[in-house]
């Protein structure tokens, strides 16, 4: 018997004489009339079969009964305001579980998402994750210098993992994460939401198709200006280097990542500089980062990323024209451009649901990750790189 988790509301909610709740008798009830009268009539059944479907926790739906149980492990506003909404939104998985540091987090969670208490944990507890059947996969979106250790134990416990972007503080790790995962015969997927979205996996089917001719040069820039009202003696993580702070980690994957999928190639050499404009906040990590990725066929990338500045475009120039995404990494109203006058903006109902889902149908189907971890971990042979260049006077060097 699964011991009780030392957190939780303990709300016990009613139940009829059936042992389910009211929702859940009043939808048993209805389909057995329903399959009574078609029975009646001469009609085939037609409804599901009950083995597909169960209601859902909160009393607002069915689910799949295949879908994935999903733990998120940090409730921060990420997971707050992006995650768990998603999760309301996709088909083939859930939310069934939270692990946090934050006991006052809790009974909200378990009254808005209809959280168990055996399905509550904190970090000194997780392990006990490994004998819970509800949950079959853990979202990892906690600070970066975490990723590497639950991860390790999440693995460890026969879970699957998906980790939010940064995978790791460097290549190192993020390659220790995969080798776990591997070993434990878990999956492990990066939460790089764009690679999931269509005008994202357009700019990647151009790089293939090259509709301008040969991509010549490239600009990728994510950043945006915060901060101002911080108080240099109460930093939120993103600004402490211990945590894995700073543009780079933050914004700069986006404009790393996006360079090496508009381009189909992986990166030979990198040279980077940084710039510090609020040295009472920014010490020991970067406000501004400006990264130079060469490739083998010549081309160059002309990277940025920044807490200070506002940027969010994408652009390949090509030998007979562009095109570009801007804005490329917003939650919506992504805008592609071409040279010709072709513009496109296919929308998703919910970026983070989509990646979810099909995060989700990759254990079910036993396939392939979209985004599995050996990419996070190409990234972050680049990241440590920028850093290495950064620190060095911006010297060039060969990946």
């Amino acid at each position: 018997m699964r011991a009780p988790a030392p957190y939780g509301a303990g709300a016990i909610r009613a139940v009829g004489a059936t042992g389910l709740e009211p929702n859940r008798m009043h939808l048993e009830l209805t389909r057995r009339r329903l399959l009574a009268a078609m029975a009646g009539a001469g009609i085939g059944a037609t409804l599901p079969l009950r083995a597909e479907n169960s209601m859902d926790k909160t009393g607002k739906g069915l689910r799949r009964k295949d879908s994935i149980g999903v733990a998120l492990v940090g409730l921060g506003n990420y997971a707050t305001t992006r995650l768990a909404p998603g999760l309301q939104l996709t088909e083939h998985c859930h939310l069934a579980g939270i692990v946090t540091g934050s006991p006052e987090k809790i009974p909200v969670w378990q009254q808005k998402h209809g959280i168990p208490d055996a399905n509550v944990y904190s970090y000194d507890d997780f392990d006990r994750i490994a004998d819970n059947p509800d949950i079959q996969a853990v979202y990892i979106v906690t600070p970066n210098d975490l990723h590497k250790p639950l991860t390790l134990r999440a693995a460890n416990a026969g879970k699957h993992v998906w980790c939010e972007k940064p995978m790791a503080m460097n290549a190192a790790e993020g390659q220790a994460m995969v080798d776990a995962c591997r070993a434990a015969k878990v999956q492990l997927a990066v939460g790089y939401r764009l690679q999931h979205e269509p005008n994202t996996r357009r700019l990647m089917a151009m790089a293939r198709e090259k509709p301008y001719g040969k991509i010549l040069k490239v600009r990728a820039e994510a950043g945006f200006h915060a901060y101002d009202d911080v108080d240099p003696a109460n930093k939120p993580w993103r600004l402490l280097p211990q945590h894995g702070g700073g543009a780079m980690y933050d914004m700069g994957v986006y404009s790393l990542n996006a360079a090496r999928y508009i381009t189909g190639q992986e990166p030979v050499a990198v040279s980077a500089r940084q710039e510090i404009h609020r040295p009472h906040l920014f010490q020991g990590v970067d406000e501004t980062m400006h990264f130079t990725l060469e490739f083998a066929d010549g081309l160059v990338a002309e990277c940025s990323t920044s807490f200070g500045q506002e940027m969010n475009t994408l652009r390949a120039d090509c030998e007979r024209g562009w095109y570009q995404l801007s804005p490329f990494q917003t939650y919506d109203g992504l805008k592609g451009r071409t040279s010709s006058g072709e513009t496109f903006a296919d929308a998703v109902r919910h970026q983070q649901a989509k990646q979810m889902d099909d995060d989700a149908l990759a254990i079910l189907r036993g396939t392939p990750q979209l985004v599995p971890g050996e990419e996070g971990v190409r990234d972050l042979r680049v990241v440590d790189a920028v850093y290495a260049s950064a620190r060095d006077g911006g010297r060039r060097i060969v990946l």
